[in-house]
């Protein structure tokens, strides 16, 4: 099925590449053919790659998906030009007034700083709580979901002696999860971070499930349903070539950086990183997708 983007946007040649069907926003639904409206809150600081990788997921799912492009209102992107934010993007407030079928949450390069510094804290806090009454669900990834979890269950974040970097090996503890189905008891999943969160942390009676661990990097993937949310603390969205350039990036500049683990063949750099979780990160946002269809009001065609 298609997925329906903002015209111009410069992920629709490489998704048209992929075999995706793209439409362009002056594209008109079939009245039977009632899409999924889904909104990205993108807090990523390259926001064209985030915008490909999500959109490379909702579009090769089987349900038409109408993408809509989300910043934080206060806060202006450093690292992507205001050309493409004024041309893709819709300011929060410009759309708090709609209702989502599903909404996204990226992660953020602030999650060394306490949440309540953050720039543009208030405003997040106001969007988590307009998801509980204008979105049918959200999917929350790494940063966005230590956030999601820290404001709505109290959860603190604990800073790692070294930076969680590289491809881990993660188990699926709920087989029975509609969100896990088709998995395999255990699979890989790429980790980009320097704090964590703690399954000891969750409260008694918050509902939360653990889906799916890590022995070495622990929590990953938490159902929270009593806030229609799954939160997601690594980056099974990822490129095969994301944390290549993230350590590169790092390096370059000085900055410290570990060595991705399990990444790069025989761990040489020079080496093409093979991808072990793509499949996996379509089975997840495919079923998130299909369970938002399954679920939300008037998504079946009559």
């Amino acid at each position: 099925m298609p997925i329906k983007i903002p015209n111009g946007l410069p992920a629709t040649t490489a998704l048209q590449t992929e075999g995706i069907t793209v439409m362009d926003g002056d594209s008109v639904f079939r009245p039977r053919d009632r899409p999924l409206h889904v909104g990205l809150l993108n807090l990523m600081p390259n926001k064209i790659e985030t915008e490909m990788q999500i959109a490379r997921l909702l579009g090769a799912t089987p349900i038409l998906v109408d993408l809509t492009l989300i910043k934080i209102t206060s806060h202006s992107s450093k690292n992507t030009s205001a050309s493409h934010m004024t041309t893709f993007y819709k300011d929060w407030v410009d759309v708090m007034d709609q209702a989502f079928d599903g909404f996204i949450i990226t992660g953020a390069p602030v999650e060394s700083i306490p949440f309540e510094e953050v720039a543009y804290w208030n405003e997040l806090i106001e969007i988590l709580d307009w998801t509980q009454t204008n979105a049918h669900s959200c999917f929350n990834i790494c940063w966005g979901a230590q956030a999601a979890m820290h404001h709505f269950h109290g959860l603190p974040k604990y800073a790692l002696n070294e930076k969680a970097f590289g491809i881990f090996r993660h188990r699926s503890l709920e087989s029975r999860s509609p969100y896990l189905q088709g998995f395999s008891d255990d699979f890989f999943i790429p980790v980009s971070r320097w704090t964590e969160m703690r399954s000891a942390d969750i409260p008694s009676g918050s509902g939360i499930s653990v889906l799916i661990e890590s022995p070495e990097t622990g929590l990953c993937l938490l159902d929270d349903p009593k806030h229609h949310s799954l939160h997601i603390f690594n980056h099974i969205e990822y490129d095969s070539q994301t944390l290549a350039d993230e350590y590169f990036r790092d390096r370059s500049i000085g900055r410290r950086i570990n060595f991705p683990k399990n990444y790069f063949p025989d761990d040489c750099e020079v080496l093409q990183p093979r991808n072990r979780w793509r499949s996996h990160a379509h089975l997840l946002f495919g079923n998130w997708v299909n369970q938002i269809y399954r679920t939300a009001p008037n998504t079946r065609c009559r």
